[in-house]
């Protein structure tokens, strides 16, 4: 005989009154297994729907993380370049410095020899006359 319910496996209830055995498990000759057969029959498509979800969020999520290392790769390279980019920047800045620098010196220097020269020129007339006079004056260089 087969069990369409769970509940067949208890004998029916007697009426009220004297003490009988009520609700006792009837024999089980064909099992549980042949009781749980139909309920795990129902259960099969949702079990597989629920191993192609889990499947289907496993293959998603290895796309993403395949995503992720190509955006981080992608990242990583515009640094690089970005990088290189600054580089350039950056000794661009510090040479144009360098040369502003070495004018800025460069002009002090040609005013500072300008002042020199002009300082010596100024001081040529009295060193020419000091020079002229110990000439005329061979007296006073010991001279004959």
């Amino acid at each position: 005989m087969a069990r369409l319910s769970i509940l067949d496996r208890f004998r029916p209830a007697g009426a009220p009154g004297s003490a009988g055995p009520a609700g006792v498990p009837a024999s089980d000759v064909q099992g549980p297994e042949a009781e749980l057969a139909p309920v795990f029959a129902a259960l099969e498509a949702d079990v597989a729907a629920c191993t192609a979800t889990v499947e289907q969020a496993r293959q998603k999520a290895e796309d993403d993380v395949a995503r992720a290392h190509a955006e981080a790769a992608a990242v990583v390279a515009r640094a690089l370049l970005n990088a290189n980019a600054e580089r350039a920047n950056a000794a661009a800045r510090i040479k144009t410095a360098a040369l502003d620098r070495d004018a800025r010196v460069l002009a002090q220097a040609r005013q500072e020899a300008a002042k020199l020269e002009r300082s010596g020129r100024a001081g040529i007339p009295a060193v020419v006359d000091q020079v002229l006079e110990s000439l005329m004056a061979p007296e006073s260089t010991g001279l004959p």
